[in-house]
């Protein structure tokens, strides 16, 4: 038999656990109800209502039927004869609660609905868990959060972010992090949705290049003041990030004002990043110069063009191609992708560096 107390205590628990308004459980078991009610006792097309009442302990199931002359669908339309007090057009409530919840349908109905309700319970519960994390990052779109790290398990690493778990899914970890319970972490919010007929999205990363400079951000405020704008970056994440940077204004050093006094800022930030290395460019309108501070930590001597528009050959000084071609080549090729130029590095000869220099 339906027991409203049991269904009143079960509701209780669960809104404390899952921290979820009572209220919408309320409405996701009476959705369960009618679900149960439409599949074995009317039809889809009915319109059904399903009022529990915590107070008097009751429960309510009705069907609304418009009232018509001639009823062609007998699911949602009653006829005027039988609907003899009311009008053509009237919406006529009618009571079938004695229908499913007295006699030996009672237990049927109850059974049948259990199942539903426990099934629409579990769904619904994480549709609302991904409202409430949605409502807690519709406004931090772009924006680093300090998390900590609450739990490591098959491979997502869950955040406790204001006492709810938030999880950074392993296509957007970085192998270079120390994925730890109790480990805190600038977290990306890299995208925030909500689309018409799906669930809201909430998509955290600690992957993308854009947690670099909103990294930075934190540390440097002249960033949010506009004196320093970070126009591009380039990463391979856990590994080694190239940035752009310029000001409008002349006695303002750019690269200066992020690296910081004695270094402090950059550092503070490499930390944040498990060591990830950080090459900082001035973004100035001579393209050769910017190619040459693209490079380092090689020093290059010239810049010529090269056989396509968008090609360039750097000449670095002898014994230096480690440094400009790095780790897999991983240097040249960020410097290519930051400055939009395919870079080669050529390799002076030993007599003429002495001549450069």
């Amino acid at each position: 038999m339906l027991d409203i107390k049991k269904i009143d205590a079960a509701i209780n628990m669960i809104s404390a656990e899952k921290k979820i308004p009572k209220e919408k459980l309320i409405e996701i078991i009476e959705a369960a109800l009618k679900t149960a009610y439409k599949k074995d006792y009317g039809s889809r097309d009915e319109n059904v209502n399903v009022k529990l009442d915590f107070e008097n302990e009751s429960i309510e199931i009705s069907i609304e039927k418009t009232v018509v002359e001639k009823v062609e669908n007998e699911a949602t339309e009653i006829s005027i004869e039988e609907a003899e007090w009311f009008d053509i057009g009237d919406i006529v409530e009618i009571d079938v609660t004695d229908d499913v919840m007295v006699g030996d349908a009672a237990e049927s109905f109850w059974r049948i609905a259990s199942q539903a309700a426990r099934q629409v319970i579990i769904q619904k519960i994480g549709e609302t868990e991904k409202e409430k994390i949605f409502d807690l990052f519709a406004d931090k779109e772009g924006q680093v959060i300090n998390m900590k790290v609450d739990l490591v398990e098959g491979g997502k690493v869950i955040f406790d972010y204001n006492w709810n778990k938030v999880v950074l899914p392993k296509s957007e970890q970085v192998s270079r992090d120390n994925y730890v319970a109790g480990n805190r972490f600038y977290v990306y919010v890299a995208e925030v949705t909500k689309k018409e007929n799906s669930s809201p999205r909430v998509t955290l990363s600690r992957k993308r290049p854009e947690l670099v400079p909103a990294v930075f951000r934190e540390f440097v405020p002249e960033i949010d003041e506009w004196v320093v704008t970070i126009d591009k970056v380039v990463r391979q994440p856990g590994i080694k990030t190239k940035m752009l940077v310029s000001t409008s204004f002349d006695e303002i050093d750019p690269v200066g004002t992020l690296i910081g006094q004695k270094g402090m800022r950059v550092k503070s930030v490499m930390e944040e990043l498990w060591g990830e290395k950080i090459d900082i460019v001035p973004n100035v309108e001579d393209a050769e110069e910017v190619i040459k501070k693209a490079l380092s930590p090689a020093n290059v001597v010239k810049v010529s063009p090269g056989v396509t528009e968008d090609s360039v050959i750097a000449y670095i000084k002898h014994g230096e191609r480690a440094k400009a071609v790095w780790k897999w080549g991983l240097n040249v090729n960020l410097a290519s992708k930051l400055t939009g130029y395919r870079i080669s590095i050529e390799e002076l000869p030993a007599e003429e560096n002495k001549t450069e220099e």
